[in-house]
C-alpha cells in the first residue's frame, strides 16, 4: 500500500518506467528545492534550447513545452533511444549550459495511450502560465511553444 503522505524517491520513479519509440510522452522535470531558475532569461534559454538539441539530433520531435519558473513540461515524441537518456541528456545538457546544478533527481513521465489527444494535452500544458497566474494571456508568457499554435 502507498504512503500518501511521502511522495516517491527518484528511485521509486523508475520502478516500472519503459520507453516505446514512437510513443508521446509528457514530461515533468523540476528543479532542485522548487529555485525558481527560470525566471531568469538565460537560464530559460538554456534549457529550450537542450530542448531543440534533442529534436536536431533525430532523439525527439517535440509536440510542446512550456518552462514555469521551478518546472519543465514537456511533450514529446521518443524517436530514438529511451526515454531516460533523453530526459537525462536534456537535463545534463541544459544544467552544463547554467554553470551549476539544477535539476531534481528523477522526473514524472506520463506516455500517452492512441486515445488521447495529442492538441489537447498540449493546450493543457501551454495554458499553465495562465492556471497558475503569472500572466492574463498565453502569449504573454515567453517560454513556451506548440506546433499548432
Amino acid at each position: 500500500m502507498k504512503d500518501l503522505n511521502h511522495p516517491p524517491h527518484a528511485k521509486d520513479l523508475r520502478k516500472g518506467r519503459w520507453s516505446e519509440i514512437g510513443r508521446a510522452y509528457h514530461v515533468t522535470a523540476t528543479t532542485k528545492n522548487r529555485a525558481r531558475l527560470f525566471e531568469e532569461l538565460f537560464r530559460a534559454r538554456c534549457v529550450i534550447r537542450s530542448l531543440q538539441q534533442s529534436d536536431a539530433a533525430g532523439w525527439t520531435k517535440t509536440w510542446a513545452f512550456v518552462l514555469m519558473p521551478d518546472h519543465l513540461h514537456w511533450l514529446f515524441e521518443l524517436h530514438h533511444g529511451s526515454l531516460a537518456r533523453v530526459v537525462g541528456s536534456v537535463k545534463s545538457v541544459s544544467a552544463h549550459q547554467i554553470g551549476g546544478p539544477v535539476w531534481q533527481a528523477g522526473y514524472h513521465d506520463h506516455g500517452l495511450r492512441s486515445d488521447e489527444d495529442l492538441r489537447m494535452v498540449a493546450r493543457y500544458i501551454v495554458a499553465n502560465p495562465l492556471r497558475a497566474g503569472l500572466v492574463k494571456q498565453i502569449g504573454d508568457y515567453p517560454h513556451w511553444d506548440a506546433s499548432w499554435i
